[in-house]
């Protein structure tokens, strides 16, 4: 979010140096004068910033995963693109929306602001709808009575930030539509039960067992949404996941 208000500080201000340039400024020079130098770089930044600034705001912006709580999805290091319109267009820096057009489903990969601190960004999976009644029990998600079917597929070593090495077990998640891998770790089970308000949503990260999430800091409003998360895009140390789709 800081880096938005930044960008759009500055695109902002370029363009209104140009336009006083255009309806003031430029009359007042004389034929051969030079540009000053603001007005020079402001004329040619403010079409680059500005192009930038809407693709960032309405279409795709991209996010780079700091840590490993949304493994084996996502991994740290990923550079990921994520779609800005696909919960609806929302005004920049504010977040209000402006033209609804979706919502999260079930499954979704999706960035949202901390509702701790709106100045970060977070990255989870929806668990849990407006609605819905969702029970975590001895690592098992239930949502609204139905059980949700888990398949093994196997141990899953992987090295912390800090070069820890950990041993998970991989299972398959067969969430409604979604179907992705999870992490659970050989430690023991914390139960949770969740009744998801109306204009809320559950978020849970895909390494279930070391993941700060619903579990721990409670829903996400609506309002913090900010785009379903689609393509790994680079990945400096594991070139082959770039282009990979996120489901």
């Amino acid at each position: 979010m800081i880096f938005a208000i930044i960008l759009m500080s500055v695109t902002a201000f370029t363009g209104i140096i140009s336009l006083l340039d255009c309806i003031y400024f430029k009359k007042r020079r004389l034929k051969k004068a030079k540009e000053p130098f603001l007005i020079e770089y402001s004329k040619s930044f403010f079409p680059v910033l500005l192009i930038v600034f809407v693709i960032r705001s309405f279409i795709v912006e991209p996010f780079r995963i700091p840590s490993g709580s949304m493994m084996p999805t996502l991994i740290s290091g990923d550079f990921i693109a994520v779609n800005k319109f696909a919960y609806g267009i929302r005004l920049p820096v504010w977040n209000k929306t402006l033209i609804s057009l979706g919502s999260p489903s079930r499954g979704d990969v999706f960035v949202f602001h901390y509702p701790k601190n709106p100045s970060i960004d977070y990255i989870k999976r929806v668990v849990g709808l407006p609605g819905d009644e969702i029970k975590y029990i001895n690592k098992e998600l239930v949502v609204n009575g139905i059980p949700i079917e888990l398949k093994f597929k196997g141990k899953y070593n992987y090295e912390t930030n800090d070069g820890r090495i950990m041993s998970a077990l991989e299972f398959e998640e067969l969430l409604v539509d979604s179907t992705h891998s999870i992490l659970t770790h050989e430690i023991p089970s914390e139960n949770y039960q969740f009744n998801v308000p109306n204009g809320h949503y559950l978020a849970m990260g895909d390494n279930r067992d070391n993941s700060s999430d619903s579990r721990v800091w409670g829903f996400v409003p609506e309002e913090l949404l900010v785009g379903k998360a689609f393509l790994i895009w680079l990945n400096i140390s594991e070139p082959s996941r770039i282009g990979k789709w996120i489901n």
